[in-house]
């Protein structure tokens, strides 16, 4: 089983009542097998995913199978605390790796569901771009496949703790941005349905200047004036993370150039990846 990690987020708000973010996933995975026995009860795993045990444990029980030994397996290279979907994808892979050991292939929705029982999540479990209440699964949309797009990823370090992040009160700042968010999701939903990288990344750009509000990136600004000057269609965040995206389209073949000027441009920069925009969802693989 394996499932993408992220580059932040296209957008990230609220509606209403309601928490939201629009899914980012990339070609950067987590590859997860449970293995199940009989005898003793109980979780063997890696001592560093406490988390992923979690969701293997919310399947079990879910599933009526707590009298199962369970062997977990994790293979992730994602880079942990920067905002790029690491646990989500741990855990969503988890979850559907215990169910498929069981003979049962679990939903999206399911699978997002017994994940929000271990902590708030990103939509990685769902195909495409998709938006996704990462707090209380309250609502869903799969909007469509991903556009062409590239994404040039900047990482200047330190780290953010998401679950410590998620329980401090941020309700009046989203819902001061509401505007500004709705502007934003409007535009990436139309550029989605219609394939258009350009709506994509005005939309994903809004939504990481009105991010400042809720977590200052200080590198932000130079970021946009190097996405403006390479001809990008916009940037990302992760709004809760550190990780930072510009946007390509990919149909005009600049991601490597842009990979090697942005290695160049930010020599400050802790690490810089080259992504492709991939469609979310867990994935069996041999």
């Amino acid at each position: 089983m394996r499932v993408p990690g992220v580059c932040g987020e296209l957008v990230q708000g609220m509606l209403g009542q309601s928490h939201f973010l629009v899914t980012c996933p990339v070609d950067f995975y987590s590859r997860i097998t449970v293995e199940i026995f009989a005898g003793e009860a109980g979780v063997s795993a890696p001592p560093d995913c406490p988390k992923s045990i979690a969701g293997v444990a919310a399947a079990l029980a879910h599933l009526g199978r707590t009298d199962v030994a369970v062997k977990l397996t994790i293979g992730n290279s994602i880079p942990r605390s920067k905002g790029m979907g690491s646990s989500s994808a741990d855990v969503a892979g988890a979850i559907a790796a215990t169910g498929l050991a069981l003979g049962q292939q679990l939903s999206p929705s399911l699978i997002g569901e017994l994940a929000l029982l271990v902590e708030p999540t990103d939509g990685v479990m769902f195909p495409g771009i998709a938006l996704f209440d990462h707090r209380e699964g309250s609502i869903v949309e799969e909007m469509g496949p991903p556009p062409p797009m590239e994404i040039v990823a900047i990482d200047f370090g330190g780290t953010v703790d998401t679950l410590e992040f998620n329980q401090i009160d941020h309700y009046a700042a989203w819902h001061s941005l509401e505007s500004a968010n709705q502007q934003a999701l409007d535009l990436v939903r139309q550029g989605v349905h219609e394939g258009n990288p350009a709506l994509v990344g005005q939309g994903a750009s809004i939504s990481a200047e009105a991010g400042q509000r809720i977590l200052d990136k200080p590198q932000l600004p130079r970021v946009v004036a190097f996405a403006q000057a390479v001809g990008a269609v916009g940037v990302c965040v992760a709004h809760s993370g550190t990780i930072i995206g510009v946007l390509l389209d990919a149909r005009e073949r600049r991601g490597k150039s842009t990979f090697r000027q942005a290695r160049a441009a930010f020599t400050d920069a802790e690490a810089v990846h080259h992504f492709r925009l991939m469609s979310g969802g867990v994935q069996v693989v041999e």
